[in-house]
């Protein structure tokens, strides 16, 4: 094993929830997921205090640091604790969406066309390991272009606008696809919502959608309300990667 740095920290586009039962870190930059079991998470939240790798076992640091969840640092650099959550009530069933699905008609607008199609480009111009991080550069940027919130009709059918497009893709289109296409859309019309990003536990799971400016998500099921937010990106609330 090769010498460990003495001191570290997680890169600003590194976020982390805290369920509890399992610490989850998110990397903006990559979209790499990594889980810490107990043990583990401890062992992150002792080295945050302190911001000194010798808080942590070797073989978790190294990890960490291969994978650019940490980075060296040249003083001791504490960070703040993960934001904490509590994971939803196992539903067993009862709340899942039935099965099938539902097509919201036919007609397909040629500005959603191409807002889904710009993001699934932006996606695809570069190496997927940094896919994320180019979508959600775009998002920034595409949100310093508006002027007044969407209103929840607006932003609702926007939404839709882009899922009908999405049946003609021959690309993957899911939410996060569907997501950033919406943002794009609507500021073509100089329109703003908030991008989120959350997850959820049991099993762990990532989806990302828009809300308007009441906070409400647009065009969304109730499920949505079991992911806590890493990330925002717009509107009322914006995390600086």
């Amino acid at each position: 094993m090769a010498d460990l740095p003495e001191f570290a920290s997680p890169p600003g586009y590194v976020r982390s929830v805290d369920f509890e039962h399992v610490l989850v870190l998110l990397d903006y930059r990559t979209g790499r997921v990594q889980c810490l079991l107990p043990a583990a998470a401890a062992l992150w939240h002792a080295t945050a205090a302190t911001g000194r790798l010798d808080a942590m076992a070797p073989a978790l640091a190294t990890r960490l640091l291969d994978v650019g969840l940490l980075a060296p640092t040249v003083a001791p650099t504490p960070w703040p604790l993960p934001m904490t959550a509590r994971a939803p009530l196992a539903s067993w069933g009862g709340s899942e969406h039935a099965a099938g699905t539902t097509r919201l008609g036919t007609a397909c607008s040629p500005t959603a066309m191409a807002a889904l199609g710009a993001a699934l480009g932006i996606k695809r111009a570069g190496t997927r390991h940094t896919a994320m991080h180019r979508l959600t550069a775009v998002i920034k940027r595409a949100t310093t272009t508006t002027r007044r919130p969407a209103t929840p009709t607006e932003a609702a059918s926007a939404v839709n606008s882009i899922r009908r497009a999405g049946w003609y893709s021959p690309a993957r289109t899911a939410c996060l696809e569907e997501s950033a296409a919406t943002v794009l859309l609507l500021a073509s019309r100089r329109l703003s919502v908030t991008w989120c990003h959350g997850v959820a536990p049991d099993p762990v799971r990532l989806h990302a959608w828009i809300q308007t400016d009441d906070g409400d998500p647009a065009a969304e099921p109730p499920s949505t309300l079991a992911f806590t937010l890493a990330l925002t990106i717009g509107a009322r609330h914006q995390h600086q990667h």
